[in-house]
């Protein structure tokens, strides 16, 4: 059957291909590798020592009491601990000095038989410090802050276009005000694991059905020495990194990954915790160690959302036209490694105006290392921008709605481009209609139901659209009508293999049961890392490029075991228009009038995406970015004592984060369209764009409640009552 009479995938409500392993629990996850019946003998299980200054050394460190413990096979230290052929990455270097440069920061680990006895010998260890005073307040005009080369990936630190001051003097209606956010921590269900182990010279690595022998391509001379089952969004990016670090070439190291419990960018890169196991087990060749980072380790040692301090300043004549636009941002970074969100990114292109300035500073703290969290850049900076566009409505006595419509730009306003598609007027317009905004009371706390204040928001979503390049995949005919599809990306939750079933199906013209997709593992072709909303746009692209491979290379009618090869080139659109994704968000709010308790009966979102894959992973996606919003705009907060440099809510009782009773009604729509300028499926990135303006809906919608103004986030009830 043709592509052109039988039922396409693409677009059907597949369910989820890996569901059935997951809700019976048979699908491993990284600390449950490897499977019964490995050649290791019985795990190793690793308690890390960590640091309890923010800055100093260490003195000394008594093992003698933990190497006592019946149990203990070993304890590292920065002393005992293997050396690093390369420890350029000062994150990652880890037990390869004295010195402590945050709370924290591993120090060393026990190892013993039961992970009850490393952790009660880890407490036996006693430690002396060489304190030195330290620094983790970011402050506005924090005297150390500097401009970095470049913020996160690789945009421009400042713009500046026009004359913003002249322009802001001369404006009509204008809002000048700051806004902050708060650190904030990824917390996926997941915590991060590693298991490690380094092969002996007369060992091989474990072949069964979710790590088989050796890594594809490897030659001879090279077999695998180290293997890793870790807990990752980038299998192919953890070996990229470690490999040198240890001294070995990448085929030597094999990464394997098959299910990820979530990871919001926490898991996009290597964290200290992987290298420590991998030196644990170095201490222990052939046998498996296993290290589990626990929850309140997590807060110092797998990345966390940096403080922003956010001046935004908007300038517009009286029918509320934008004239100038200035974005100027502090945030922080660690002293480790650094860092830069891109926070003001999202301001250059979101409206029209003539003087446009965005600026970003850091200021290097005593800080464990911050990365990647949800829409970095988008998130805090959105919500500072589309909070003052609110702002600037009620100055300029406009609907909001009405305000971003006339200030939406034909083209892009950083670059000049033409949109690939832009239509955030439609998403507006749409929202609106489903949300009933024309029962909304324009008046701030003119309406009351009860002992509650009802408040009706919105805002405007972006987010870029990424196709990273560099992905392989391997399409092989296994006769009787199946075929498989392997590429090492990453499932980290959010339906990978499905979609990547799905698009395979359509490209191999057969039936999506007919196919079976393989994933997380650096034997399998390489794949760039799930982040940025980008592994369907650039893993898809590539199953298509193999899929087409195979077709030109055995026709019609191929053989059981014939395969090809194949990877995408970046579109060529991409370079001649500017490609983004846009949505618009809306948020009902109560307010208690007594105590400031504040619920959310209603979230709803209108996204223009390009082609939806799958309805069913699609509106999973969009929910679960702005149930994130709704628990970045009400709850999360990391509360650092800078007397210790110490997260002191550093667990799930204090660290407050969105539940049901909390997600009480959501709902996600989509524009149905195709973006032909992405890529061969048409599609764009949907993973972020959910949380991007949730948090500032909600806060317009306080201030529609109240007509009180938080412009500092998390909005607890004691802003409101003050």
């Amino acid at each position: 059957m043709t592509a052109g009479t039988r039922p396409l995938a693409i677009g059907a409500a597949l369910p989820r291909v890996d569901g059935p392993e997951k809700v019976t629990g048979s699908a491993r996850y990284a600390y449950e590798q490897p499977p019964p019946g490995h050649p290791y003998g019985e795990p190793v299980y690793v308690h890390p020592l960590q640091a309890d200054i923010a800055r100093g050394r260490v003195d000394a460190i008594d093992t003698e009491r933990a190497n006592a413990v019946e149990g203990v096979l070993a304890v590292l230290t920065h002393r005992s601990a293997a050396r690093l052929a390369d420890t350029g990455d000062r994150e990652l270097a880890v037990l390869q000095s004295d010195r402590v440069a945050f709370r924290g920061q591993f120090i060393g680990a026990v190892l013993a038989d039961t992970p009850e006895t490393a952790r009660h010998a880890a407490a036996l260890v006693s430690v002396d410090y060489a304190q030195e005073p330290h620094d983790t307040e970011l402050l506005a005009d924090h005297p150390g802050l500097y401009a970095p080369e470049h913020v996160n990936p690789s945009f421009e630190t400042d713009t500046d276009e026009g004359d913003v001051d002249k322009a802001m003097a001369a404006a009509m209606v204008k809002v000048d005000r700051t806004y902050t956010t708060p650190m904030e921590h990824n917390n996926p269900m997941e915590p991060h694991t590693t298991v490690a182990v380094w092969h002996t010279s007369d060992d091989e690595a474990p072949d069964d059905e979710a790590s088989a022998g050796s890594v594809a391509g490897a030659s001879p001379e090279a077999p695998v020495r180290l293997t890793l089952y870790a807990s990752t969004q980038g299998a192919h990016s953890v070996r990229k990194t470690l490999a040198p670090m240890f001294g070995l070439v990448p085929d030597q190291l094999r990464v394997v990954s098959p299910h990820v419990g979530g990871g919001f960018g926490s898991k996009g890169m290597p964290h200290a915790h992987d290298v420590l196991a991998a030196l644990c087990a170095r201490a222990v060749p052939g046998r498996i160690v296993k290290l589990a980072v626990t929850r309140q380790q997590m807060f110092s040692l797998t990345g966390h959302r940096t403080p922003t301090i956010q001046r935004v300043r908007l300038g517009a004549d009286v029918a509320g036209r934008l004239d100038a636009v200035a974005h100027e941002v502090v945030e922080r970074t660690s002293t480790v490694k650094e860092f830069a969100e891109q926070t003001a990114c999202g301001t250059r292109m979101m409206y029209a105006a003539p003087h446009r300035r965005t600026t970003h500073r850091l200021a290097a703290l005593d800080v464990p290392v911050p990365s990647w969290m949800r829409a970095p850049g988008e998130a805090p900076g959105i919500f500072a921008l589309e909070v003052a566009m609110d702002e600037l409505a009620e100055a300029a006595g406009l609907d909001p709605i009405e305000l971003r419509v006339r200030n939406d730009p034909s083209a892009d306003p950083e670059t000049g481009k033409p949109w690939s598609g832009r239509h955030l007027v439609r998403c507006l317009a749409e929202g609106a209609r489903h949300f009933g905004w024309q029962h909304r009371n324009p008046a701030p706390g003119a309406r009351r139901e009860g002992d509650e204040l009802v408040g009706l928001g919105v805002a405007a979503s972006t987010y870029p659209y990424y196709a990273p390049q560099g992905s392989r995949a391997r399409v092989r005919y296994d006769g009787e009508g199946h075929w498989n599809v392997a590429i090492g990306a990453a499932d980290i939750g959010t339906g990978s293999r499905t979609v990547l079933t799905q698009i395979a199906a359509d490209a191999l013209e057969c039936p999506a049961a007919s196919v079976t997709v393989e994933l997380g593992d650096t034997r399998l072709p390489m794949a760039t890392v799930a982040g940025g909303s980008a592994g369907t746009a650039a893993w898809g692209a590539t199953v298509v490029a193999a899929a087409h491979a195979f077709r030109a290379a055995h026709g019609e009618r191929p053989q059981p075991g014939a395969e090809a090869h194949g990877g995408a080139e970046a579109h060529p659109d991409t370079k001649r228009f500017a490609v983004h994704s846009f949505g618009a968000q809306f948020a009902e709010v109560r307010v208690d009038a007594d105590t400031g308790e504040i619920r959310v009966p209603r979230l709803l979102g209108v996204f223009s995406v390009g082609r939806i894959i799958n309805p069913v992973t699609a509106r999973s996606q969009f929910i679960g970015g702005m149930t994130m919003g709704l628990s970045m705009a009400l709850h999360e907060h990391s509360v650092l004592d800078h007397r210790t440099g110490h997260v002191v809510n550093h667990d799930f009782a204090g660290y407050h984060i969105a539940t049901h009773a909390d997600a009480l009604g959501i709902e996600a729509h989509w524009l149905d369209e195709d973006d032909p300028h992405t890529n061969p499926m048409g599609a764009r990135g949907i993973g972020e764009i959910g949380i991007v303006g949730c948090p500032a809906a909600i806060v317009n919608a306080v201030h529609n409640a109240t007509g009180l103004r938080v412009r500092d986030l998390p909005i607890t009830p004691d802003k409101l009552l003050h």
